[in-house]
This record gives C-alpha cells, sequence and structure tokens, in this order.
C-alpha cells in the first residue's frame, strides 16, 4: 500500500469516528472506551517537505494516542490476541536488528512511545508483525526480533535454576514453561543467536554480552543418548549444541 493510500490516523479532538472504515468493525459494547479515528488522505497531490514533516508528525501524534488507549497506559501488554480487527493496510515502520525502532525512516527516540508500540505487537501465524487495537491492524517490518534481551538474573542451580531476562522495552520473563529458550545457527558468524519467547510469538534475542554470561551457566547434559550442552531453566532443559562440537570450536 502506497502512503497515498494508506490509512491516517488522527487525533480523536480534532475529528469524529468516520463510516466505512475499519473502526466500523469494532465491537462497541465491548469496547466503548476505545476512540478512533482514521480518515483516507483526500487529496493525492505531491506535498512539499514542510507538509510532508506536518503529516509525519500528525500521524505519530495520532499513532501514540490510539496505542495509548489501547494498551491502556501503565498497565502492560494489551490483550491482543483476543482481538480480531480488519488489516488496514501496512505503516512505515521497523525495528532493526539490533532494537531501534524507526517511523517514517527516523527513529523514535522516546522510550515510553516505543514501549507503548511494543504493548500492542502481535506476530500472526502468517509470520508477519502488526500493531493491533480492537479496530484496526497494521502491519510492521520486523528484521529479526521484535525485543533485545539486555539483561538477565540467574537464580538457583540444577534442576532450581532459573534464568529470567530484561527486554530493551521493559518485558521481564523467565525462562521456562511458556517462556522457551531456542538457540539458532548464525551461519555468517558460525556463532549462536539465542532467543526467548515473550509473549504470544514474539521473541527476544538475547544480545550478544549477555548470551556470553547465559553460556556461563550451561552445562553437559545426555539428552537422547547424545551429550549436549545446555541450559536449565524452570525445570526445562534447552540444548544448545554438541558438546563434542562446543568442544571443538574452543579447542
Amino acid at each position: 500500500m502506497s502512503q497515498d493510500a494508506a490509512i491516517r490516523l488522527r487525533l480523536p479532538p480534532a475529528f469524529e469516528l468516520k463510516s466505512q472504515t475499519c473502526a466500523d468493525k469494532a465491537d462497541n459494547r465491548d469496547n466503548s472506551d476505545y476512540f478512533v479515528t482514521m480518515a483516507e488522505r483526500s487529496e493525492h497531490r505531491e506535498q512539499s517537505p514542510s507538509e510532508q514533516s506536518l503529516t509525519g508528525a500528525t500521524e505519530a501524534r495520532g499513532l501514540e494516542a490510539l496505542i495509548s488507549r489501547a494498551a491502556r497506559a501503565g498497565k502492560g501488554p494489551a490483550p491482543v490476541e483476543r482481538w480480531n480487527p480488519d488489516f488496514c493496510g501496512d505503516l512505515d515502520m521497523e525495528i532493526k536488528a539490533d532494537g531501534t525502532w524507526f517511523y517514517l525512516g527516523t527513529p523514535i527516540g522516546r522510550m515510553p512511545l516505543v514501549q507503548l508500540f511494543s504493548s500492542v505487537l502481535r506476530k500472526d501465524a502468517d509470520g508477519k508483525t502488526y500493531l493491533v487495537t480492537p479496530v484496526e491492524r497494521v502491519g510492521i517490518r520486523v528484521v529479526d526480533a521484535p525485543f533485545i534481551a539486555v539483561e538477565m538474573n540467574v537464580s538457583g542451580s540444577g534442576d532450581d535454576q532459573i534464568v529470567t531476562f530484561r527486554t530493551n522495552v521493559g518485558d521481564v520473563v523467565a525462562a521456562g514453561p511458556g517462556h522457551p529458550l531456542r538457540f539458532v545457527d548464525e551461519d555468517e558468524t558460525g556463532g549462536l543467536k539465542p532467543y526467548v519467547l515473550v509473549r504470544g510469538r514474539l521473541e527476544a534475542l538475547v544480545a550478544r554480552p549477555v548470551m556470553y554470561e547465559l553460556v556461563e551457566h550451561g552445562e553437559e547434559i545426555d539428552i537422547g543418548g547424545t551429550t549436549m550442552f545446555a541450559i536449565r531453566s524452570g525445570g526445562e532443559v534447552y540444548p544448545v549444541m554438541p558438546a563434542a562440537k562446543l568442544k571443538r570450536l574452543s579447542a
């Protein structure tokens, strides 16, 4: 979808809820406190740089206001898995491999805004990632994982060991049932990329310094007759690689 055809998000005080938009599909009985205003651009003439800047600022404010309502700011992630709104097109928003969020090609520097966006993220079975509210679903681009695990803590030992991660957007998750770890071979470097499931299908890539700390808590464990180097957490065992391979790499 081109930017000209994209659905515009506006601040509620300036506009009334439009008809014949994605907003019409909202269940007003269950979401009466969500007021989303969307309007399609009525003019398709080329805009001047100043007009484009103003449009981008308006969109950002409107999107921020929309998501702040949907996320119930300060009360954790929104129940996006329960919402099934219409798809309203793709938004020019991207999460880079280092976890930096970009909107209209510009980094989003306000962490509270990034946290609001992250609270209404959902990755669907089609492999695509969306910002979801009760009345609309817009696609965004994710280069790798939507979150980065930037800190970890280990408590206990053996079967009682628990590895807890903090993400760059403030999620705190303990690896274990419901939040598994997985390790992916990085072909271009020969290294590993660990991921932890945060919620839904959304994962956090474990930052490299944190990964080095994580593997210090690994151990050799027999899994299906093969000695594996693995990580224990929350009563689960997560294989990293065969112990023999690790020894070859470490030689």
